[in-house]
């Protein structure tokens, strides 16, 4: 066991003022929510803040393709009219819809899990968070499923930089489609999911039987699973998969997608954990004593978003939380009862004993088929992309700075959404 845990926290309060829309069901507002409520339980004062370098267009296409992401960076909302088919090639539209600064929102919630890889590669912390990641859902040459930049493909491909296997862990209620198919034919990333399958739910992918290819043959591990799970069966499965796969596969560094619409109800899900159960998820990966790597995902139900990662940065920090929410900019939310606990929703678990045995014994059949880790012999490792400093004599005062270079500060005045402009606020309450 090591000593107290070093605890990296990225945040820029940009992230949560995009708007996708006022029907869409992403709302990026969630993150100053979680943010102002890791600040009220003083959580701050336990681990390092630090705003995100924005992801470079190069740093992208170390996993997306440079037409792809020389798209995103020119297409606004005013010009989308004019680019039909682009839109339609890279799946730009209802689900991902293009908005206001759309692909600085995406360099953002990048360049903090990029940051956060960094970080734990250069062993300046143990565990990094950057609750606005988790977008699993990206591919290579194309936006899906509310996720434009797969965060998590670039994270991991730092990490491999350092660390000869990488494990990859998804308990979003949502398959982890785009964080598979980057890795389906290496031995270098397993990818674990557990997600709901079945009745046509989104993605559609994620079957027990898809397990990778060629080199990655085994290394894809899909958990299927059916409406209602409740936090005993959930984790009692996770326990037993996680274990096994971290004693036969021997991962060098850990990245945890911890999306919260698995959450009893979640406005998209359909599983029925608690919050308590969510985190015990967490607190089993913490205590494997690996460099971990902590983002958000899927969680449509903005207020249990941001009790839910609360808690988990508190399980992170070793930090138990008061459960009575403590008095910050988004107390009303959180009405009637200012409770970080949310309540059970009556449903059957449609997960029966015997169909989680046989799930259980499947992984393990498949991952008997994997004689031993896989040995890789590590090249010089190259560098991280040179991030230019701006010398501030040079700049000319005349010209308007932008305000990110600007504010050092994490939180800000002018960051969260208010009054009049809570768009968002009068569309949940719609």
């Amino acid at each position: 066991m090591r000593s107290k845990d070093k605890i990296a926290y990225f945040y820029d309060g940009d992230v949560g003022n995009v708007y996708f829309g006022p029907s869409h069901p992403m709302k990026p507002h969630r993150l100053c929510m979680t943010h102002h409520l890791v600040l009220s339980y003083e959580l701050h004062n336990k681990m390092e803040i630090y705003r995100p370098h924005k992801a470079y267009p190069v740093e992208l296409a170390q996993f997306h393709s440079a037409d792809y992401v020389e798209f995103l960076n020119r297409i606004t909302p005013d010009t989308q009219s004019l680019f039909s088919n682009e839109m339609v090639k890279y799946n730009l539209g209802e689900d991902c819809p293009v908005f206001e600064n759309l692909f600085e929102f995406c360099q953002i919630y990048a360049g903090g899990t990029i940051d956060a890889a960094r970080r734990l590669n250069n062993q300046l912390c143990d565990i990094a968070i950057n609750w606005a990641g988790g977008l699993h859902h990206a591919k290579k040459c194309e936006a899906s499923g509310f996720c434009y930049v797969n965060d998590l493909v670039l994270g991991i491909l730092e990490l491999l930089k350092h660390h000869a296997r990488v494990l990859y862990i998804d308990i979003d209620v949502h398959h982890g489609d785009g964080v598979e198919e980057a890795f389906y034919f290496t031995d270098r990333v397993m990818t674990v999911s557990f997600h709901k399958y079945g009745d046509l739910f989104f993605p559609g992918t994620g079957d027990l039987k898809d397990v990778g290819e060629r080199e990655g043959k085994f290394y894809a591990i899909n958990v299927p699973l059916k409406d209602g799970i409740d936090d005993t069966s959930f984790y009692r499965l996770f326990k037993l998969v996680i274990t096994k796969v971290v004693e036969i596969y021997q991962p060098g560094a850990i990245v945890l997608q911890c999306g919260a619409d698995s959450l009893a109800g979640d406005r998209l899900g359909c599983f029925n954990l608690s919050i308590d159960g969510h985190a015990a998820c967490v607190r089993l990966v913490k205590s494997l004593n690996l460099p971990l790597l902590v983002t958000g995902g899927g969680g449509y139900t903005k207020e249990n978003v941001a009790r839910c990662w609360t808690v988990e940065t508190g399980v992170l920090l070793d930090a138990e939380l008061p459960d009575e929410i403590p008095e910050n900019e988004y107390i009303k939310y959180f009405a009637p009862d200012y409770s970080l606990k949310i309540p059970s929703v009556p449903m059957e678990n449609l997960n029966s004993r015997s169909y989680l045995n046989s799930i259980r014994q499947q992984v393990h059949e498949n991952l008997r088929s994997i004689q031993h880790s896989p040995s890789v012999q590590l090249q010089e490792v190259p560098p991280d992309f040179y991030i230019p400093d701006f010398d501030e004599d040079e700049q000319n005062p005349d010209e308007r700075v932008d305000r990110h270079m600007k504010d050092k500060q994490i939180q800000r005045d002018d960051e969260y959404y208010g009054g009049d402009n809570d768009h968002d606020h009068i569309m949940d309450d719609a």
